[in-house]
């Protein structure tokens, strides 16, 4: 039964039959909660002070312990978190410009307000307690979620998240192999579905090129795509091609053995292109593209965040709505739809991946599992590129959550 806000909580009648001795008076509009003999202010959790490289990981016992500001969040005890090149990029200031306005929209506090920032965008963890408007979820159970760049992460041992955010864990999967898979699958949902159309209705028989896909967000559309009976057509190197023709791609270009475009050239054309490189490639990209049919060009590499950081909120977003426009127009002339794609975190989205998860159409990929004390050489292994699969670290065992 939920509980009014203002209520003074005791141990006897806690959530949580292992939780003794405990008062805690919550007197505001924002619930604490209590997983320890004394009331918990504090948690242990991997942060950074400012903009840098890996020196400015800091492990801390004193993080600031998240709490339910909204009736419709969700606190998780994290049991892994997986790392995703988008947490190297903000450990370097990437994206800091338009977080911050998300963040505070009416620039209230004071410049740096976001430090201690808690980095990590891949969650797998249990309910450990619910705002009074949650409605699907409950105390204990297991979730998944990709967690919005403007939130605090999951490189902690709690995070709150809304409850639009998370779903159910799969079943079929350990909580390592589902925080591999949040923010490569809503990006690549994102992408495809939301962006570029695409469905398990509509997919059958669909020609689909995706330009780097070796990495987590092109394995998990790979495996997507190949259930909903597309073809897939992927670009990698040499040493990869074994590795997504396991996850079922049809045909494999090796982008090391010359210009990539002359094999694809001699391809039948193709209804989306999703794009994981950048730089020039959309230059010939877009002409492998089936002319007046609908087709579509799907970015995952855009300058808007870039754009921001550089020119300001104003001027770096009418810079990117000018560029994304002139784009649209030219190669629209050509019979091509041109799009930008971007993650959406969604729960609903990881509903129906979850039903894909159980049924084995799509499988996890997870190329190295570090401990909670390992976060540095995580984010170490990271940018030397060429994953093969995901990175994840073990935060946490489920069964210390009660």
């Amino acid at each position: 039964m939920s509980r009014p806000i203002h209520l003074i909580y005791k141990s006897s009648k806690s959530l949580f039959k292992n939780i003794v001795s405990c008062q805690c008076a919550v007197v505001s509009p924002h619930r604490q909660f209590s997983t320890t003999k004394t009331c918990w202010n504090i948690m242990p959790a991997w942060v950074i002070d400012r903009y840098g490289a890996n020196d400015v990981l800091r492990y801390t016992k004193n993080a600031a312990f998240p709490i339910i500001h909204y009736p419709n969040e969700v606190i998780v005890k994290v049991c892994a978190a997986g790392l995703n090149p988008l947490d190297v990029s903000m450990r370097g200031g990437y994206g800091a410009a338009t977080l911050s306005m998300k963040r505070d929209p009416l620039t209230i506090k004071q410049a740096g307000m976001e430090f201690p920032l808690i980095l990590g965008r891949d969650v797998s963890g249990v309910i450990m307690e619910c705002g009074l408007d949650v409605k699907y979820f409950k105390e204990r159970d297991e979730v998944w979620a990709a967690i919005p760049p403007w939130k605090q992460g999951s490189f902690a041992e709690f995070v709150v998240l809304s409850g639009n955010e998370i779903s159910l864990k799969p079943k079929s999967l350990s909580h390592v192999e589902a925080a591999s898979l949040p923010y490569v699958a809503n990006t690549a949902w994102s992408a495809l579905v939301n962006t570029g159309g695409l469905n398990k209705d509509n997919c059958a028989k669909k020609r689909i090129l995706i330009l780097g896909g070796s990495g987590g967000v092109g394995t998990f559309a790979i495996q997507m795509l190949k259930a909903w009976g597309g073809h897939v057509t992927v670009t990698c190197s040499q040493n990869a091609q074994w590795f997504v023709r396991g996850l079922g791609a049809d045909h494999v270009v090796d982008y090391t053995a010359g210009p990539v475009d002359e094999p694809l050239r001699a391809l039948e054309k193709f209804d989306l292109i999703l794009d994981n490189i950048g730089g020039d490639t959309e230059r010939w990209a877009v002409d492998l593209l089936k002319p007046w049919t609908g087709a579509k060009y799907v970015t995952l590499v855009t300058p808007f965040l870039q754009n921001t950081d550089q020119l300001g909120i104003a001027d770096g977003m009418m810079q990117s709505a000018a560029t994304m426009a002139r784009k649209a127009l030219k190669y629209l002339t050509k019979g091509v739809h041109y799009r930008w794609g971007f993650f959406v975190p969604s729960g609903p989205a990881l509903d129906d991946i979850r039903a894909m998860m159980d049924v084995g159409q799509i499988r996890p990929v997870v190329e190295e599992i570090f401990h909670f004390s390992e976060v540095p050489k995580a984010f170490e292994k990271m940018e030397k590129g060429h994953a093969r699969g995901k990175t994840v670290v073990q935060i946490s065992n489920p069964e210390d959550a009660f």
